[in-house]
């Protein structure tokens, strides 16, 4: 309010007031005494409203007139007064009409809606987070390989040349299985020797039965069916001698060729090296198979020294391949007793079961120690795959009334399977573990709207 439009309102007053003084000397009746104190009234009500109107800061010029304009014409001044009282209370509070409103619409603007129906069709597990206990996980790189104890190098035995291969790279060969055919002259020598040595045998048998029935008829003296029993004796002593060889060599006794030597399969495996072809000459300890059940692999790793301690048999563990989404979970078999010189570390290995053959050896891996420290139950923990990052923060997606609501959180140790909520989330709240992706998904497609 200005003091221009003050000077209007006295200009107003004066002939009144010129009036009055006129009619002072008669005596003044009952209408006048009434509009004096009108005048009066509005005279301390127009002073009132400038020194309000100097004080007030927030108030415009355009306004301060309207306000008084308002006054004068009105007469009205306990109406007035209500009005400048709910601007002040307005001013005060700093809302705008549509402040209240906007506050209770802000949840539901940052809510995903999806029914019941949408989250059970969508796969989406609610939980509630809680307590758990986070064992710490100790990663220690380590690489897939094959079971040694299961893992056969097949060698002639026998220098000679390759008759025939019948088993193939990659090929499952059972147990007992004839791998390939090596013809060889040392065992033609071992065979030749066991024919000969069977064939005195029976000779030395035959002698001994004859001169025991005539010992026995009192023919023929003891001493010469104690001679015909020794030499029995020695000649099953060069059969057995003879058969020796032979299974030592590989070969078999009873096969037709007296070089033939056959290669079998000593437990059902799968060829995985093959370093042999027909017509081939091949000396006595070459590896000319390699074979290895691969039911069972072996993921062997390099322990430090400060984290052997952490690293004992029989411990839990979780290995995961790099190059994969393959995890499986097992126990350390073997500890090193010995630390290398040069790496400063000691082998480790966990035995792991592979019946569908996804554990390929020479694939790379993590193996994750999972520590008995920090056994206290975290107060508030939920499923690792509940955590999104929205908006560059990392969230949970809460359940409320018609859909989920995005929360930022702070989080502390995890387990790969639970993770600790250290702010942001109280323990028994609904949340999105597994398809918690899909409500993330839902939420991008909501804001894509909401900007076109």
């Amino acid at each position: 309010m200005s003091f221009g439009s003050s000077e209007t309102t006295f200009l107003k007053i004066e002939p009144a007031m010129a009036t009055t003084k006129s009619s002072m000397n008669a005596r003044p009746d009952k209408k006048q005494l009434i509009i004096i104190a009108i005048i009066l009234v509005l005279g301390a009500a127009g002073g009132a409203l400038i020194l309000r109107g100097g004080e007030s800061h927030g108030d415009s010029d355009g306004h301060g007139h309207e306000e008084e304009s308002s006054q004068v014409e009105g007469g009205a001044v306990k109406a007035e007064a209500k009005e400048v009282g709910g601007s002040n209370a307005s001013t005060e509070h700093g809302k705008s009409p549509g402040g209240a409103s906007e506050e209770e619409h802000k949840d539901e603007d940052e809510k995903v809606s999806l029914t019941d129906e949408q989250v059970k069709a969508a796969g989406i597990v609610i939980k509630e987070s809680g307590p758990a206990v986070i064992r710490t996980t100790l990663q220690l790189p380590g690489e897939i390989r094959f079971n040694e104890d299961r893992t056969a190098h097949i060698v002639p035995r026998a220098a000679g040349v390759v008759e025939s291969v019948s088993a193939n790279l990659g090929q499952k060969v059972s147990r007992g299985q004839i791998l390939a055919v090596v013809s060889s002259s040392t065992v033609s020598e071992v065979r030749s020797e066991l024919q000969a040595a069977a064939k005195r045998r029976e000779l030395a048998q035959t002698t001994y039965e004859r001169e025991y029935t005539l010992w026995e008829q009192k023919i023929s003296p003891e001493q010469d069916v104690l001679q015909a029993r020794q030499a029995l004796r020695e000649a099953e002593i060069a059969v057995a001698n003879a058969t020796q060889k032979l299974k030592t060599l590989g070969a078999s006794v009873g096969s037709g060729a007296l070089g033939r030597v056959e290669l079998r399969a000593p437990f059902d495996a799968m060829v995985v090296e093959k370093h042999i072809a027909i017509g081939e000459a091949v000396r006595e300890d070459a590896n000319v198979f390699t074979l290895s059940d691969l039911s069972t692999v072996w993921a062997e790793m390099s322990v430090g020294a400060s984290d052997l301690p952490k690293v004992r048999v029989g411990e839990r563990v979780r290995v995961k391949a790099d190059a994969a989404d393959v995890v499986a979970e097992g126990k350390i078999a073997f500890v090193g007793s010995l630390i290398g010189a040069q790496t400063r570390t000691a082998p480790a290995r966990v035995e792991l079961s592979n019946p569908q053959g996804a554990w390929r050896p020479g694939l790379f891996v993590t193996v994750e120690v999972l520590t008995n420290e920090n056994d206290k139950a975290s107060a508030v923990t939920v499923d690792a795959n509940a955590l999104q990052t929205v908006e560059d923060k990392t969230s949970v997606f809460t359940k409320v009334d018609g859909g989920f609501v995005a929360k930022p959180v702070r989080v502390g140790r995890t387990d790969g399977q639970r993770v600790e909520i250290l702010d942001g989330l109280k323990a028994g709240e609904s949340y999105a573990a597994d398809g918690s992706f899909v409500v993330k998904s839902e939420q991008g497609k909501s804001s894509a709207t909401h900007a076109h």
